[in-house]
């Protein structure tokens, strides 16, 4: 990567894999709104960062552990880092999510980029996370594998490659996704899919047109 590239925080790269027209709308046009989610999950986060450090056993418990990689531009604030006394020490990333487990990678995304930074800050190999869900009150195992690293490495450039552009992409197609989406109101899918609708049928009638004159 280039030097002149700009630091990506590590919870950006979520919001790239959920939306990257989400992430263009924070981090290039700097928008942000807050809905009931949004705010739920700020409040467990300030729970979560609130707890001091604490050792039980041979494992210690750092929270709020800031983390970077030089090598890709990203960096941000961890929830929970567990550090096991063994040989070799044995570092676990735990990430704290207000929902429940689903089935797309956006949190694990998340959690693996946390595991390529303290990999490259102590010279390691971070083999497994975890992902504590709210709703559901327990954590999830994250083996942080070569297909998982491949996929979070694929968003940290494509999300460094839209900074780059500086160009907001179109809506999702996905209305789930718009549903629960902060930033709906400010994003105005309906109106630009509305203005492709009428892009099209514009077109079908100057085709049409076209077509008639060439008889």
């Amino acid at each position: 990567m280039n030097n002149d590239e700009r630091i990506i925080m590590i919870s950006a790269l979520q919001h790239y894999a959920y939306c990257p027209r989400q992430f263009a709308l924070i981090h290039i046009e700097q928008v942000w709104a807050e809905n009931r989610y949004t705010a739920e999950g700020n409040l467990l986060h300030e729970r979560v960062d609130s707890h001091a450090a604490e050792k039980r056993g041979n494992t210690r418990s750092e929270r709020s552990v800031l983390i970077k990689s030089d090598q890709y531009k990203i960096k941000g604030i961890m929830d929970l880092l567990e550090i096991e006394n063994s040989e070799p020490v044995k570092y676990f990333p735990v990430e704290y999510k207000r929902g429940k487990s689903k089935i797309q990678d956006w949190d694990r995304i998340q959690l693996c980029a946390q595991a390529l930074c303290i990999e490259e800050m102590r010279e390691t190999i971070v083999s497994e996370g975890a992902i504590w869900y709210w709703e559901s009150r327990r954590r999830e195992s994250v083996k942080i594998d070569s297909q998982l690293r491949q996929l979070t490495t694929t968003i940290i450039n494509h999300a460094h490659k839209l900074l780059k552009t500086g160009k907001t992409p179109l809506p999702t197609d996905n209305i789930k996704r718009c549903r629960a989406c902060s930033l709906k109101d400010l994003c105005e899918p309906e109106t630009f899919k509305k203005d492709q609708t009428r892009a099209y049928i514009n077109q079908l009638f100057i085709d049409e047109v076209n077509g008639e004159s060439l008889r």
